[in-house]
């Protein structure tokens, strides 16, 4: 079980309010504040959402979507990095008790995360640099990165103020077991997940 969350005050967040207003106008697309900046990105294309998927099944498989924790795809994280900054992680594996940690438009406190993980689309550098940042300030245990740009695995682990202690980069052919810090052992194969995750030819 998580530890209490921080009280926050609420108040009118102009750029929270653009950024509701965008996704409004823009059904499919995920609007974030990060770093005090709006980030859109597009609807994700079928591969994107078949890498998720199979990147779903293990953490099922491995029990994590129970009685302790639960694995949920699009769910907010509210980030310390900035006064209305706020992430969408594409998966989120999060303590059963997440809805305890309720902070702020439909966001919950980075307190009850055990890892976020990204598949990478067109505007692949926010997963790979910012998010890294805002992720490990957040004290997120691990963030997994499936960089399609580059053909990639990341695994980044031991949030450490604003990057992360150990960054382990796996190629096809490697399986690569989580940590334990999540709750379970989890294997996932690179191979089978980038292979999955191949954009459509144009």
């Amino acid at each position: 079980m998580s530890s209490a969350s921080v009280e926050r005050p609420h108040e009118y967040r102009p750029l929270i309010a653009e950024a509701n207003r965008l996704m409004e106008r823009n059904p499919g697309n995920r609007v974030e504040v990060i770093g005090g900046q709006i980030v859109v990105s597009p609807p994700p294309d079928g591969p994107h959402g078949e890498a998720l998927m199979d990147l779903t099944i293990p953490f099922i498989e491995a029990g994590l979507h129970g009685t302790e924790s639960k694995v949920i795809p699009g769910i907010g994280l509210w980030l310390p990095t900035g006064a209305e900054d706020y992430a969408i992680p594409d998966l989120s594996l999060v303590d059963a008790d997440y809805r305890d940690h309720l902070a702020e438009n439909n966001c919950y406190d980075p307190v009850c995360f055990r890892l976020v993980l990204e598949v990478t689309s067109s505007n692949w550098k926010t997963d790979l640099r910012d998010k890294v940042k805002v992720y490990a300030s957040a004290k997120i245990p691990v963030y997994v990165i499936v960089d399609r740009k580059h053909q990639r695995l990341h695994v980044l682990t031991g949030p450490a103020g604003d990057a992360y202690d150990s960054h382990r980069t796996c190629s096809p052919g490697e399986t690569v077991t989580l940590p334990a810090v999540i709750g379970a052992e989890v294997a996932l194969d690179v191979t089978r997940i980038l292979k999955a995750g191949q954009p459509d030819a144009d």
